[in-house]
């Protein structure tokens, strides 16, 4: 297996809601794990993008939303051996359950920093004891649990250690991505047929919710067709119906990348509704997908996982503007010319959490991402010397991602203290 499929392929995870409230109810359900008894207090700490995303965020299986909620539920009704997955269970009496520990006071969330790395840390108290579950980098990656005062489990050093290593998808060029994704053996990324079936299942759910508003005016504007012959909005339907589900909490997973269930559909479901309304293969869509996710995790490798600005938007949007031009044809030059374009147009949109924004800001990038596909197929792009572009694709593809990190620190800042003060 080719290390880039592996890259894919070890990225590639369900997820049930929000990938953010789901890791604060993985980790606090992890940390009860380790206990008996009535629960008594719960401290969730979070670094500011995962406390920004899930501040207002719906929860599968709950009228609720948000950090507390999650947390609460996380004990009450989560599995933690489901990862992401955990809140999969959730009844009428645990909601009911959670909306008493929220009310009296027995659930508490604070950000320790800004930050784009991601740190989740869940304190459980019960009658028997105090259990601290610490989660660093990845969602569900827990480098250290703590349990009555004694560490039973750590790996922080080591991870830290890892992290001054340059990241296997910056040791690549954009020409090599595309190299990869053109001849790798078909067999090999056919797995990636799991992501469009799962986010399918998303988007039909996201059409048919009585609780959606963007995915039927979607259907309607696509004149009532699923795949009609307007391959952009078709493109937009099949994937901002899906983002509006999932923000929602409806009880359908998505297939993540780089953590983010928004940022898998982004960078997929437009490229099937394109390939779709072309007539294209199915091995030329899963080529088209591979490629799209590595741009969107050399991109986010720069920004971090969670930031001040859209990644689903900028990093996966531009994956998925890449992997367009690969289903018209078009090769690394123009796939060049379509992130200077993308650069020099959506880098500067924010991310203001995990909530029903998400929906607008797919539609903008799925909008931005034809549009500048659409010039560079034609020669006409951003030139490199303007603005935050780059000598080189690989150049700019930083440079995007640096405008988030260090660049937009104190926009983060902002931004959680304007959710906090409504």
């Amino acid at each position: 297996m080719h290390e880039l499929t592996k890259l894919i392929k070890d990225d590639m995870k369900p997820a049930l809601g929000v990938t953010e409230p789901g890791a604060i109810a993985f980790a606090a359900a992890t940390a009860c794990s380790y206990l008996e008894g009535d629960v008594k207090h719960i401290l969730i700490r979070l670094n500011s993008g995962m406390y920004k995303n899930a501040y207002t965020c719906g929860i599968p299986g709950s009228p609720h939303v948000g950090n507390l909620y999650a947390a609460a539920l996380g004990v009450l009704a989560a599995d933690p051996k489901k990862g992401l997955e955990c809140l999969g269970d959730v009844t009428d009496r645990d909601n009911e359950a959670a909306e008493e520990m929220v009310a009296r006071g027995m659930v508490k969330a604070e950000m320790t920093e800004i930050t784009s790395r991601i740190f989740i840390e869940a304190s459980v108290e019960t009658d028997s004891g105090k259990a601290v579950v610490s989660i660093r980098d990845s969602h569900t990656n827990i480098v250290r649990v703590e349990v009555n005062g004694r560490e039973i489990f750590s790996k922080e050093e080591a991870e830290c250690k890892d992290k001054k290593q340059q990241p296997l998808i910056h040791s690549y060029t954009l020409e090599q991505l595309y190299e990869y994704a053109d001849t790798v053996d078909g067999e090999e990324v056919s797995f990636i047929r799991d992501a469009f079936a799962m986010n399918y299942e998303l988007f039909l759910e996201g059409i048919n919710s009585p609780r959606t508003t963007y995915g039927p005016h979607l259907l309607k504007m696509n004149g009532g067709k699923i795949i009609s012959e307007d391959e952009q909005k078709t493109a937009s339907l099949l994937c901002n119906a899906a983002i509006e589900a999932r923000v929602l909490g409806l009880e359908k997973p998505a297939m993540s990348i780089t953590g983010s269930g928004a940022h898998g559909i982004i960078a997929t479901m437009p490229l099937y509704g394109a390939a779709k309304v072309r007539g294209l293969s199915e091995e030329k869509l899963l080529r088209a997908a591979a490629l799209s996710y590595l741009v969107c995790m050399y991109i986010k490798e720069y920004s971090g996982r969670l930031s001040a600005f859209c990644g689903c938007g900028i990093a996966a949007g531009s994956g998925m503007a890449c992997g367009l031009v690969y289903l018209r044809g078009g090769g690394p030059d123009r796939m060049a010319m379509t992130l200077n374009n993308m650069a020099g147009s959506l880098t500067g949109m924010i991310c203001d959490g995990g909530n029903k924004g998400c929906t607008m800001k797919g539609i903008v990038a799925v909008d931005s991402a034809f549009q500048s596909v659409n010039f560079a197929m034609e020669g006409i792009y951003i030139d490199n010397v303007h603005g935050i572009n780059g000598r080189t694709p690989e150049e700019t593809m930083h440079h995007m991602g640096l405008i988030a990190s260090p660049g937009m620190v104190e926009t983060e800042k902002t931004i959680v203290e304007i959710m906090e003060n409504k």
